[in-house]
């Protein structure tokens, strides 16, 4: 069953870690950007860092599910600190952009802020676990490396839950201000399981 829900992860990591290509092949209009005012659109920080974002977010949820499990550390530790420097660069470009574009979030101050504390707390965790790691708290980094690819999933399980709730409650609108706290609490809350089991002494 682990191995099965893995699976199922590493799919969908992969499947919306491509999800930037889309704007290369679709007009603006048939993505995310359609739903942006001309006014934000015409501003090149906000477009510089949306594009930051997404490039970098998808990066980093491209490869970070390759860093978990024992085997491939052992067996492969160059590759999986190669990996990681890669990965912790994606994010924190994408932390740091996806923070700054969450102050300009559709909806207002309640989607605004749950971006915004997503984008907090994926560059803390990031950040923290790279300190921890150069100390030698392998534990303490493999706990917050567990949270940090958390917030990163947030890109596949907010584009589940946003159809999901819109299509139940027919407020695409309300719906979008849950999700952008929906998106990451869970996700963070599961990663707290997984810790606690994998690293709690019996």
């Amino acid at each position: 069953m682990k191995q099965f829900l893995f699976i199922i992860m590493c799919f969908f990591a992969l499947l919306i870690g491509m999800y930037p290509l889309i704007y290369i092949f679709l007009e603006h209009k048939y993505t995310f950007l359609g739903s942006k005012s001309s006014e934000i659109l015409r501003n090149q920080i906000w477009n510089f860092a949306f594009y930051a974002h997404i490039i970098f977010g998808g990066i980093a949820l491209f490869i970070g599910w390759r860093q978990f499990g024992a085997k491939f550390r052992t067996q492969h530790l160059k590759w999986h600190r190669l990996i990681g420097r890669v990965y912790v660069i994606a994010v924190l470009i994408s932390s740091v952009s996806g923070i700054y574009i969450g102050m300009y979030a559709n909806g207002g101050i309640i989607s605004s802020v749950g971006f915004i504390s997503l984008g907090l707390i994926w560059f803390i965790t990031t950040s923290s676990a790279v300190v921890h790691i150069r100390k030698g708290s392998v534990e303490k980094h493999q706990k917050l490396m567990i949270y940090s690819y958390a917030c990163t999933f947030a890109a596949v399980t907010l584009r589940i839950w946003l159809p999901l709730l819109g299509n139940l409650t027919h407020d695409p609108d309300n719906s979008y201000l849950v999700v952008a706290w929906l998106c990451w609490i869970p996700n963070l809350l599961v990663a707290y399981v997984i810790n606690k089991r994998r690293f709690t002494t019996n």
